[in-house]
């Protein structure tokens, strides 16, 4: 159901908000977790490090792709939030052609120049084969992703974070089971994973397409709906289009540092691969603070209710800023058999990469949180130049790491990449929120 966030308590509103979409992101990280581990523990370290040296790539593709449909979602929930419901129709319009185009495009370039990236990335030889079967099978799968991750977002921005829920939830045990039928029962190697992966999306994709026809009139098109203007298409690219560049800058730094661990061999990649799927769980949370403000700062500024932003993003930083700190002291507790779920018994040198791999990461959580607050709510009123300056940061960042700091110091040189992007990056936003904030505040004061 749609939800108006431009009156209550944002507190409230925030937390409730937050919590289907944490569960939903986490049934989502569910979909990576099975593949991993159904691969470490049925084919081998080898096969887990050829999906796990993929991660960088699929963010690069997959996370363009994401980017852009959660920027075609924040007009939408402007034009919500000013209660324009002809405006929401045409901006739902808008924002499913520009995925069609894009995602016809991704899936070209991407299956095209698959092999070649691997050999740019310096993919061990004793995995490359695994992760280009698994990439392939990934990439042909674009349209049931971009499809997902659009409808997704279109439902959050109107307030709604619990119908994607549902289905997600239904998709992820599809996964799962498809991962020990493929992978198990009918021996389908790392490309089991991938077309597991892909079929529980098309399934998502299909469900929300259906639920939005029967039950969220004000997303149901007409042909009177179909209505596409270069003001509003150049309005949907210009917030898009930044964000999905954003995300694929941030792709770029991990991949340099991917290439810093295949250069240091497979058991680096493997401990890289495990604890960083521990990690991204860990980190969801935080994330869906952050998703949750793009939403609710996006639908108070088209009612402009600024105050309810400041006093929003005050409130969601207490609450993210607590789970920060909590986290990271237990992943640092007990990252070792955490590791060792993914790995099994035997591998003692994966677990002790891994266990330094949290030393550096969960102790600096409380950069990742603020970042996540900031940047979200800067996307949510529209301004999207500083998030992208912020994620050229986040990419010197992970450069200096995997350049220099990998060749220095081996793993943990590699590891201490993720902090200082955090920070580089955190710093821009935090500084041009507040900047943001003044201006408004001066504005208001002057029109009194």
């Amino acid at each position: 159901m749609a939800k108006d966030m431009t009156s209550g308590k944002p507190l409230k509103l925030i937390w409730n908000f937050t919590i289907p979409l944490l569960i939903g992101n986490l049934f989502q990280q569910l979909y990576n977790m099975a593949d991993t581990f159904i691969v470490g523990r049925t084919i081998g370290v080898n096969a887990l490090a050829s999906v796990g040296s993929t991660g960088s790539i699929v963010f690069l593709i997959i996370g363009f792709a994401t980017g852009l449909t959660a920027g075609l979602a924040i007009p939408l929930a402007q034009r919500f939030g000013a209660k324009d419901y002809k405006g929401v129709k045409h901006s739902f319009y808008v924002s499913i052609l520009i995925s069609l185009v894009v995602a016809i495009v991704l899936t070209a370039l991407s299956m095209i120049f698959c092999r070649q990236i691997l050999e740019i990335m310096q993919t061990p030889s004793e995995i490359i084969d695994g992760a280009y079967d698994y990439l392939m099978v990934i990439f042909g799968g674009i349209f049931s992703s971009m499809a997902y991750n659009l409808l997704s977002n279109i439902f959050r921005s109107i307030g709604d974070a619990k119908t994607p829920l549902y289905f997600l939830v239904v998709a992820c045990i599809m996964n799962i089971v498809l991962d020990i039928v493929f992978i198990a029962g009918l021996g389908m190697g790392v490309e089991g994973a991938g077309y597991a992966t892909v079929v529980s999306q098309i399934f998502s994709a299909i469900a929300c397409v259906v639920y939005i026809w029967k039950k969220i009139p004000v997303l149901r098109l007409t042909k009177e709906d179909l209505v596409a203007t270069q003001k509003d298409i150049r309005e949907h690219c210009r917030i898009s289009f930044p964000m999905a560049f954003q995300a694929s800058i941030i792709a770029i730094g991990t991949i340099m540092v991917q290439i810093a661990l295949n250069q240091l061999g497979p058991t680096s990649v493997a401990s890289h691969t495990a604890a960083q799927k521990i990690d991204q769980l860990a980190i969801l949370p935080m994330m869906s603070f952050g998703v949750t403000m793009a939403t609710y700062s996006a639908q108070n500024f088209g009612a402009k209710k600024y105050d309810r932003i400041w006093l929003g993003v005050r409130e969601c930083i207490k609450l993210s800023l607590t789970f920060a700190i909590g986290i990271g002291i237990i992943l640092n507790l007990f990252s070792p058999i955490l590791i060792r779920a993914f790995v099994g018994e035997g591998h003692e040198d994966v677990v002790e990469l891994g266990r330094l791999f949290f030393l550096t990461n969960g102790t600096t959580y409380s950069f990742l949180s603020l970042l996540f607050i900031y940047r979200y709510t800067l996307q949510g009123v529209g301004k999207t130049f500083t998030p992208t300056l912020a994620g050229i940061m986040e990419l010197i960042m992970r450069s200096v790491a995997a350049v220099v700091l990998s060749n220095m110091y081996g793993f943990v040189g590699a590891t201490v990449a993720n902090p200082m992007a955090w920070f580089g990056s955190m710093v821009p936003l935090m500084i041009a929120y507040y900047m943001f904030k003044n201006k408004i505040q001066k504005a208001e004061g002057s029109s009194l």
